[in-house]
């Protein structure tokens, strides 16, 4: 039951037979064959080191975890992110990030960082990040990670998991691992599948249809399609209703009440209703003797209807946000109040072209990959109150726009220099330009129209006459010309890696990596070293420690918006205009912001590996200094930050009308400690089948070392930059431990698989202490069951959340009804899911 490591080009032409194993057993279990070494992961890897020699799971000097498609399936997920975070346990996800496109792009967290700390390769190429930055997220705050859910499931051959910084061998953003998708590369044959499914109680309604295809090309060469549709529909967990929806007449409620719907929030728990195309290519074929020709491209559309953002008329003294907003309403548009929708539409696609094969004594790699994700923004049910009646109700709000090219050449040899095994060398060089777009939307998504309320006889008159509405849209604002950027840099970066045997039973190795940016981030030099020692047959010890960074992203740097947006403050919700500034901006740089550099990492981990027979247990500590992180400020300019100070800044640099303002900083340092534990035992019986016993633990817990001082132009104002809750968000609001139990159960047809996994507690924190709130740790059953009615056909049936378990009932209720289950549980907010799937192979 061993996997298989192969790294560098020589992945290219080796294979490796599979590893029989043995071990004293009761007559009746036995060990499994060596065929079931293949279905455990004996497979050829090429993740996290460039080392020629072949090499065990075990064997590798860096903790890797390999998925499988049968895995993948199990879960009965469709998309890649909630999958990695059942299968994964570093990785968590919460349900409700924060507000805007977060909800969209859900942030996701491994070993307690963001995943803008996450290197994604696809085929063991960079992938691009989304244009979609999580600017209102309050967990991975300001992140533009990959959007893997816009790779197709049915095009995966295999997914590989590094555990471990390697920013030393593929650059930026590696410094708390690398993600790997490996496309599938079956010469021949097809399958189609159909899943469908909906939550026990909330909606949520899934269908998803798959169907991929693979033939032979050529003498030897391959191509193999892949496409998935996808529809998941929204799905409420509110509990508690508005008590007024209209304002009331004469000191009484309207009689218009006794038939009007109270439970408004409409998306509380999966606030979108996504419909997702995804397609993929996969492609090879040799050119003579010694080349091979590869190609492989995604291709994704995404129409998202999102629900999160709401205003509705209330009374004085009811509906907390409504009465803020209470005058952006207009009963002449809606008359019963509204909920305001996003519309996002997205294209995705990556192409990649390369050749490979063999000069002489090296093998060589040449490959030029180029992404983009375009994305349009929409408002739909929302208004512009500053318009005044005539308002129209649905608005082009602007477009964001990522794009990435990157040109590799690798090459890689080894040299016999006497040792026990050969010095394998690989160099390489760099070169990446990326660009970011923030363009205008129509103006009357953004524009003051100047109405102003007449104080008329009506009830809506008595309480707003004579205010002037808050300009642009209800709950989102379009992006104005004075927020539009492009941006682009290049990078070149050059590296080298060396690796071997010292001894039969010693590995040793080394990468240097140089970056150098043509922007604020700059020249960046980083660091690798790792190694293994078996100590006795079956067990070693292994580590390293390994230098890293990130470059700040591109719209970290350029991004800017003016958003009506509410913050929380101690159990109040405040209704404010907040400019988010880019950082290079004249109004920026007057409240002391600084261009961005980049974080730097500092990684050590050690542990050992016992493998022997079927079992196989790995133990990995380690600690993560991250230097100059990258964060959100706080709002400045509220009455409790600054106030008219910070807004006499503002005024004096060309931006008013606003309350408060944001940019991002490199504001402090934090150190993550944690550890990783995996365990396998696999068993076959002559009666019941076999048992494939898996257990997986992770425990990381990140500490603040420091917090930079105000600038100076900030310093007599007596300004907090980064505040309480978005400290505490950062060290409490993910579980620290979590714990995953499954047995995979296969009896001639039938196949079960059953998951247990425990989420820790976590904190959804406040600006003050009193408006804390603790959700308790959850224990959460996940059940797969399939049975194969031929060699063709597979019908599956199963549940997420068996249990029907929820969050603590502990979360702050807003005024419509949401809330009660808190924004950050890692399993969702809605209770169990249960679904059917129909699988055939053609």
């Amino acid at each position: 039951m061993k996997t298989i490591l192969l790294t560098g080009a020589a992945a290219l032409a080796l294979a490796t037979p599979a590893l029989a194993v043995a071990a004293e057993a009761p007559a009746d279990i036995v060990a499994p064959p060596a065929d079931d070494a293949a279905a455990d992961g004996g497979t050829i890897i090429v993740t996290g080191t460039r080392s020629r020699s072949v090499r065990t799971v075990a064997d590798s000097p860096v903790p890797i975890d390999v998925i499988q498609p049968a895995e993948l399936k199990a879960t009965g997920r469709t998309g890649l992110k909630e999958v990695l975070g059942q299968i994964v346990p570093s990785l968590t996800m919460p349900a409700l990030g924060g507000g805007g496109t977060s909800a969209s792009v859900r942030p996701i967290s491994i070993r307690g960082l963001s995943g803008d700390y996450l290197l994604v390769l696809v085929n063991g190429k960079r992938r691009h990040t989304t244009s979609l930055i999580n600017n209102l997220s309050r967990i991975s705050g300001g992140s533009t990670p990959v959007d893997i859910d816009l790779i197709p499931t049915n095009a995966v051959g295999r997914i590989e998991v590094l555990r471990d910084g390697a920013a030393a061998q593929y650059g930026s953003d590696a410094i708390s691992g690398v993600i790997n998708i490996i496309l599938d590369d079956s010469p021949e044959g097809g399958e189609f599948s159909s899943t469908a499914g909906q939550l026990y109680e909330k909606g949520g309604a899934l269908l998803q249809q798959q169907i991929g295809y693979g033939t032979r090309i050529g003498d030897g060469g391959f191509v193999r399609f892949a496409v998935e549709g996808k529809y998941h529909d929204r799905a409420d967990s509110s509990a508690e209703p508005v008590p007024y929806i209209y304002p009331f007449i004469n000191g009484a409620p309207d009689p218009r009440e006794a038939n009007a719907d109270h439970l408004i929030a409409g998306g509380y728990g999966r606030s979108n209703r996504d419909k997702i195309i995804n397609g993929s290519l996969n492609a090879e074929l040799p050119v003579g003797d010694a080349l091979k020709l590869y190609g492989f491209s995604t291709l994704s559309y995404r129409d998202i209807d999102d629900k999160r953002g709401s205003a509705f008329a209330a009374p004085t003294g009811y509906g907390g946000l409504a009465n803020v907003q209470g005058q952006t309403v207009l009963p002449q548009v809606y008359p019963s109040g509204f909920q305001a929708r996003r519309r996002i539409r997205e294209w995705d696609g990556q192409g990649t072209l390369g050749l490979k094969g063999t000069i002489g004594a090296w093998d060589f790699d040449v490959s030029s990959s180029y992404g983009r994700d375009h994305v349009r923004l929409g408002a739909v049910g929302t208004l512009n109150p500053s318009l005044g009646p005539s308002s129209k109700t649905s608005f082009f709000m602007g477009k964001q726009v990522q794009a990435l090219w990157v040109n590799n050449v690798d090459l890689s040899r080894d040299y016999d220099i006497g040792l026990a095994e050969p010095l394998s060398v690989a160099v390489g060089v760099e070169h990446r330009w990326e660009k970011f777009q923030n363009i205008a939307g129509e103006p009357d998504s953004y524009r003051d129209g100047g109405y102003v309320i007449p104080a008329d006889g009506t009830p809506f008159g008595q309480l707003y006459g004579g205010r002037s509405p808050s300009p642009g849209l209800v709950s989102f604002t379009g992006t104005s010309p004075a927020d539009q950027s492009s941006i682009s840099r290049n990078n070149l970066a050059a590296y080298v890696d060396l690796s071997t045997s010292i001894t039969k039973g010693w590995f040793v190795g080394v990468a240097g990596r140089f970056e150098h940016y043509d922007d604020s981030a700059g020249d960046t030099v980083s660091g690798k070293f790792s190694t293994r020692y078996e100590i006795a047959p079956g067990f070693a010890l292994r580590g390293g420690v390994n230098t890293g960074f990130r470059a700040p992203s591109l719209a970290q740097t350029a991004f800017s918006t003016t958003q009506n947006t509410v913050t929380v403050i101690g159990n109040n919700r405040v209704s404010t205009i907040s400019k988010f500034l880019p950082v290079n901006s004249i109004a920026a740089l007057a409240l002391g912001a600084k261009p961005l550099k980049p974080e730097k990492s500092l990684n050590f981990t050690g542990g050992f590996t016992f493998e022997r027979g079927p079992a196989r247990l790995t133990v990995d500590a380690y600690q993560i200094r991250v230097d100059d992180r990258i964060v959100k400020t706080e709002f400045l300019g509220t009455a409790s930050n600054g106030g008219t100070a910070i807004r006499d800044i503002l005024i004096a640099n060309g931006v008013a009308n606003v309350d408060s303002a944001q940019f991002f900083t490199n504001a402090i340092d934090t150190r993550t400690r944690g550890v990783d534990v995996v365990a396998e035992y696999t068993v076959r019986t002559a009666g019941f089948g076999s048992f494939r016993l898996n257990a997986a633990y992770s425990y990381n817990k990140t500490k603040i070392l420091k917090v930079i001082d105000n600038p100076a132009q900030l310093a007599p104002l007596n300004v907090t930059l980064f505040g309480r809750q978005a400290q505490r968000d950062l060290v409490a609001a993910l579980p620290r431990t979590k714990l995953v139990l499954s047995n995979d159960w296969s009896l001639d047809r039938f196949h079960a698989l059953l998951r247990v996994t425990r989420y820790g507690s976590y904190v959804e924190s406040s600006n003050v202490a009193s408006g804390d709130r603790r959700f308790g740790a959850k224990w959460v059953t996940d059940l797969d069951v399939s049975y194969e009615l031929s060699e063709r056909v597979t019908l599956s049936a199963g549940a997420n959340n068996l249990f029907d378990v929820y969050p603590d009932r502990n979360g702050l209720i807003a005024y419509d009804g949401s809330g009660a289950y808190g924004n950050f549980a890692p399993f969702g907010l809605s209770g169990g899911f249960y679904y059917g799937r129909v699988s055939v192979k053609f």
